[in-house]
């Protein structure tokens, strides 16, 4: 049954977007999906009924494309961010300034209801530029909407993820991988699925207003770990091989060069070989995906059911 709300969802064609537009569909709201190239996210709509979704093109570097994705929206998530900057789309214009805009933006629509999806490791005293725009995002967006509910996941993995995705497709090509800073740094990953299901109970819970939650899965694991699970995983066996902090900014900043070149993917960049310096796990106290009611799926639940595609014999090969 659908609902008289609708819900406009900022980067709701990126990888968590989409998980976040299947939850709120899944719960009967009309979804309006704002993201800067409509045309290539016409594969939304069969989530819903038809007009249940609908796509409207938005840049949040502009006011005006914002003010008219939420007209007429009892409610706004923003799940924008980067991590690389490319041109115009710089941390400090879409994860900073652009959060800004979008909490004016409701605020002068009358909308009380706004999540926005952070980041763990969001700190305006980081060394990083991509923490410390995501802090001035949740600033603006808190100060601006007191209202509003922040949701700072750890690593988020999933079917189309960057993460294990990326490192299972290093490894067809090359016999070792690098563990950065010796693969110590911890993380606590989280499926998509999970961050959906929060951003919803986020909207629909009264007691997460003006609250902060850091959502992470149910274990926590090392970035070597993790780089074992995947190789036994898909079967390969490779080298992991230690990488000092120092060689990974050179590489970083050979990432940097490399990706300012047209069509060609950003790798690693120094800012990215910072964040790893800090672990990536949930803070002691703070409200998780247990206080909106959601347990977490497991790493080793979700992720043999995407990355036995890198197996010799994919789907079909015999376990080992």
């Amino acid at each position: 049954m659908l609902r008289d709300e609708l819900v406009t969802v900022f980067g709701g064609s990126g990888f968590i977007g989409r998980y976040a537009v299947r939850a709120l569909v899944k719960a009967g709201y009309r979804v309006r999906v704002a993201t800067r190239l409509p045309h290539v996210a016409n594969d939304l709509k069969p989530m819903g009924v038809v007009g249940q979704i609908q796509l409207v093109q938005a840049n949040v570097r502009n006011k005006a494309s914002i003010e008219r994705a939420v007209y007429g929206a009892s409610a706004v998530v923003n799940l924008t961010g980067i991590l690389a900057p490319t041109g115009r789309q710089t941390f400090r214009s879409v994860q900073a300034q652009g959060a800004q805009y979008i909490a004016e933006a409701a605020r002068d629509a009358g909308i009380t209801r706004l999540v926005q999806v952070s980041a763990i490791g969001a700190d305006a005293n980081s060394k990083s530029a991509y923490a410390q725009t995501k802090a001035a995002g949740e600033k603006a967006v808190l100060d601006t909407i007191p209202t509003a509910t922040v949701l700072r996941p750890s690593i988020v993995f999933g079917a189309e993820d960057s993460f294990f995705n990326r490192f299972a497709q290093m490894a067809l090509y090359t016999p070792a991988l690098p563990l950065i800073g010796g693969g110590k740094t911890l993380f606590q990953p989280v499926w998509a699925g999970d961050v959906g299901a929060a951003v919803l109970a986020a909207l629909e819970n009264p007691g997460a207003q003006g609250r902060i939650y850091e959502l992470g899965g149910p274990a926590r694991y090392s970035f070597k770990a993790l780089m074992e699970y995947m190789l036994a995983t898909i079967q390969r066996p490779r080298l992991l091989v230690p990488l000092p902090w120092l060689g990974a900014q050179v590489i970083g900043l050979a990432g940097e060069i490399a990706g300012a070149l047209p069509f060609v993917p950003t790798v690693l960049t120094r800012d990215q070989v910072t964040l790893l310096k800090s672990d990536n796990v949930v803070s002691e106290g703070m409200p998780g995906l247990a206080e909106l009611g959601i347990s977490p799926a497991s790493v080793e639940a979700v992720v043999p059911t995407y990355l036995y595609r890198f197996r010799r014999g994919g789907q079909f090969a015999p376990a080992e």
